[in-house]
């Protein structure tokens, strides 16, 4: 009788840890998704109304914080004087000397001038696909820069399209053929404002 007490008191005291560790990782749960975070590090002067408005929006999308960080000088190397660019990839580099993210987080650079890729005359911004490092670029979501008159509501639709787009491809999404999915390519700015500023539902079902 006494060795089927001392195993009954074994067994029983075995179920209570396994089911103590059990309710431990489960409270994790939350914390752990908390930790998932995106990073906003101005690239040059950027206005703090647009700053908020990417803030906002991107936490609502993604369902993680979203924070500022301090800003980062656009590296000179970057700039290329014959096509007066900046080549998104080299600043791109430069953001992984500047800021150490975690496996969770992401980085997302917002700068106001015009980028591009060798292959291409311009480009809206550029992201590591399935990485941590994104940037776009405000210069041609301008009315102004096609000298029409300036439209802020428009801008900051335009803005939170792109940035959505590149936080997008961090997070493993590819292109979408959808034209009204935010992970549509733009090839122009009107491919920007035809869709939306949200995830078609095969992206979407991809995403979370």
């Amino acid at each position: 009788m006494g060795n089927k007490h001392l195993i009954c008191i074994i067994v029983m005291l075995t179920f209570f840890i396994f089911s103590e560790v059990i309710l431990r990782i489960s409270a994790k749960g939350p914390d752990v998704k908390m930790k998932k975070q995106i990073y906003l590090i101005p690239a040059g002067d950027i206005e703090v109304q647009v700053l908020e408005a990417l803030e906002s929006r991107l936490e609502k999308t993604f369902h993680c914080d979203v924070q500022r960080h301090e800003g980062m000088k656009l590296p000179g190397e970057a700039y290329n004087s014959q096509r007066n660019q900046y080549f998104s990839s080299q600043i791109l580099k430069k953001l992984h000397q500047f800021i150490k993210p975690t496996r969770e987080e992401k980085v997302l650079a917002v700068s106001d001038v015009d980028l591009y890729v060798p292959s291409l005359n311009f480009v809206f911004g550029e992201a590591e696909l399935g990485g941590h490092f994104a940037i776009i670029s405000l210069t041609r979501l301008h009315q102004s820069f096609y000298g029409l008159p300036e439209n802020k509501n428009l801008f900051l639709e335009r803005t939170i399209k792109e940035a959505v787009h590149e936080i997008g491809h961090t997070y493993g999404l590819g292109h979408c053929p959808d034209p009204e999915c935010v992970m549509h390519f733009s090839n122009s700015l009107m491919d920007t404002d035809r869709k939306k500023a949200s995830f078609c539902p095969r992206c979407q079902g991809k995403l979370f």
